[in-house]
């Protein structure tokens, strides 16, 4: 719990937002399938709650990965997992991300 790969702390937490009962039972369910499954080492700590509201996240951060590839926790931590993404959904990987800013990319 309150933790993302190297980062940790409650803004770290996993969760999923429900927008109805059947979201939340189907969540609920699936997180309970694994942790019987034992799929990971450790039970599964999500929280399920319902949606209270949207957030977007400050300036800075929104097209972060798009605008900074080369910054080092990005190339370390975000970049391969990107990248094992493409294989797995490579029928479904679009090359070219939507993004929230107009920024200009440069690569």
């Amino acid at each position: 719990m309150n933790r993302q790969g190297p980062d940790s702390g409650t803004q770290y937490r996993s969760a999923i937002f429900t927008t109805s009962d059947e979201q939340k039972k189907v969540a609920e369910a699936y997180i309970a399938q694994l942790n019987a499954a034992k799929v990971y080492k450790k039970p599964i700590v999500t929280k399920v709650g319902p949606l209270e509201g949207f957030y977007p996240a400050e300036a800075y951060h929104q097209d972060y990965l798009t605008l900074h590839p080369n910054q080092p926790y990005i190339a370390y931590n975000d970049i391969p997992k990107v990248e094992n993404l493409k294989k797995i959904f490579a029928q479904d990987y679009i090359e070219k991300p939507t993004l929230v800013s107009s920024a200009k990319v440069t690569n």
